[in-house]
């Protein structure tokens, strides 16, 4: 059997804030999505790739949680033993 699963990043900025969405697609892919956020401190130079990087670890960081959450519930649900040991 072969899977894939693909994360998609999008952005929204202003010039000092960038919002970054980071969604699971894919056949199969679970209906999850993580969000992060960067803000650009006045002192700093307008590098929007920076922006970027910050938002999008952070999306990432929280898809990830969200994802081993489902798959915790799931293992419980199909109860093979407790969710919690994939943490």
């Amino acid at each position: 059997m072969h899977n894939q699963w693909d994360v998609e990043l999008s952005f929204e900025e202003d010039g000092t804030h960038t919002a970054c969405e980071a969604r699971l697609i894919g056949t199969g892919a679970p209906a999850l999505t993580g969000r992060g956020a960067a803000e650009r401190s006045a002192a700093d130079r307008p590098v929007t790739r920076i922006g970027e990087e910050v938002a999008a670890s952070r999306a990432l960081d929280e898809l990830s949680r969200r994802l081993r959450t489902q798959a915790g519930g799931d293992i419980d649900d199909a109860g093979l033993r407790p969710g919690y040991l994939i943490y």
